[in-house]
């Protein structure tokens, strides 16, 4: 029996040996994943339901809707009659394409007045890979006829244009371009008598910077909601603007990442082509990237959009009048949790301009840029390379605006702010019993 006891005490502890190393193989590894989930190297996020589910997040909150009375847009002009009417015409070049791939995702380039900019994004955008397969929408602001005879001539995809017809350039002598006895700079109006509500900082409206953030809102609303080509679509919609460059394999890359994005970033908001510091090229790792949502190249879907359609009264009384420093300061901390997008490691897009939108291309002030686009393009950027084996960086940390920034102002007046919302409610009215 002693012997017994001995022999099995004996082969108890040569059986701990043998499991011992196992154990601690396995301690370390889950110690090393730990590390790197504290450290952002694998993505660990936050539950976000209904987020690749629109149809689930339209049932649970659904969108709102507004008396006719709560919408008050100006009086439109001639030309502003005219522009919105050529809104409600069908795309061009649907006898040389016409269908659109199943699972495309949608283009929207929104545009000012820069022509040179324009002509080399277009240009850009000739040479993407799959182009012909989507319908590329084009938003203006305004009307300028340089800028309409470039989008006039594009050929390589189903392209439709839209106007702004309550752009302030489109208003001379009338809110929401410049109304007589309206208060200009810093007039006090107890002492000129003139109409409208400073900002933060004592400044009255300018119409060329309140219609940067006027045009951005009045796009997501319109092709979100009041378009027939869009009422329904619950893919993802690309946004990029007039100084964006677009890679070849801008596209592909995209579709990719919106595939991965509920897979390896369940709680990414969006997917962007490009760093959001708009002068990293990426970090060249064989790694994917999740961090703040950048202003070049950004794409989401309709259930995205819900969440920010019901933050408008947030977006449109924020004293700033930039529209994505309103959405990283206001709109975005608003949903409670951290908004990542997911990219890959090397952009698919550069910001090239020079000239601010806000500078104008009139007489003395103007801006010279001759629009060459000095990005070099490496043949891995032709092709797509992104791997879906690759894990995922997580930025938290995330730098730049954010909640607690007040706004550089210039969004003070009242009458925008108005107009703001009335963009928010005018394709979800009803009329009054």
């Amino acid at each position: 029996m002693a012997f017994y006891k001995r022999s099995r005490a004996g082969n108890d502890a040569l059986s701990l040996r043998r499991v011992l190393p196992f154990v601690l193989v396995v301690l370390l590894g889950v110690l090393f994943v730990i590390f790197l989930i504290k450290d952002g190297t694998v993505a660990s996020y936050p539950s976000f339901a209904n987020m690749e589910n629109p149809s689930s997040w339209e049932k649970d909150f659904p969108p709102s809707v507004h008396l006719k009375s709560e919408v008050k847009l100006p009086k439109q002009t001639t030309l502003s009659m005219s522009l919105e009417q050529r809104n409600k015409l069908p795309p061009r070049n649907m006898d040389l394409f016409p269908n659109l791939a199943k699972d495309h995702t949608k283009i929207v380039l929104y545009v000012h007045n820069r022509p040179q900019y324009l002509q080399v994004v277009v240009r850009s955008l000739s040479a993407v890979e799959g182009i012909g397969e989507t319908l590329l929408i084009v938003s203006h602001d305004g009307y300028f006829a340089e800028m309409d005879r470039i989008v006039q001539g594009i050929r390589f995809c189903q392209v439709k244009q839209i106007f702004a017809p309550y752009s302030p350039h489109l208003f001379s002598d009338s809110f929401p371009g410049v109304s007589p006895g309206d208060c200009r700079d810093k007039d006090d109006p107890a002492v000129k008598k003139c109409n409208g509500t400073a900002d933060q900082y004592g400044n009255h409206r300018s119409p060329k910077i309140v219609s940067l953030k006027h045009h951005w809102w009045w796009m997501m609303n319109t092709v979100w909601d009041g378009m027939d080509e869009t009422k329904g679509f619950s893919g993802h919609i690309l946004f990029i603007e007039e100084d964006h460059y677009i890679y070849p394999n801008a596209y592909r890359n995209l579709q990719l990442l919106i595939g991965l994005k509920p897979l390896k970033c369940p709680a990414c908001y969006a997917a962007n082509l490009a760093p959001s510091d708009v002068n990293s090229k990426g970090e060249g790792w064989d790694m994917l990237v999740a961090e703040k949502i950048g202003n070049v190249g950004y794409t989401f879907n309709r259930t995205v959009w819900g969440k920010i359609h019901m933050k408008a009264k947030e977006f449109c009384s924020f004293d700033e009048y930039n529209w994505d420093i309103t959405m990283w300061a206001t709109v975005y901390p608003s949903f409670g949790t951290p908004v990542y997008t997911l990219r890959g490691p090397r952009r698919s897009a550069a910001h090239f301009g020079k000239c601010g939108l806000h500078q104008g291309q009139g007489k003395s002030s103007a801006c010279i840029d001759n629009g060459d686009a000095n990005v070099r393009l490496d043949e891995i950027d032709k092709i797509l390379n992104i791997k879906p084996e690759w894990q995922v960086h997580v930025f938290k940390k995330q730098t730049g605006y954010q909640a607690g920034f007040k706004g550089w102002g210039g969004w003070g007046d009242e009458r925008d702010r108005e107009l703001c919302l009335s963009f928010a409610y005018m394709y979800h009215v009803v009329e009054s019993s």
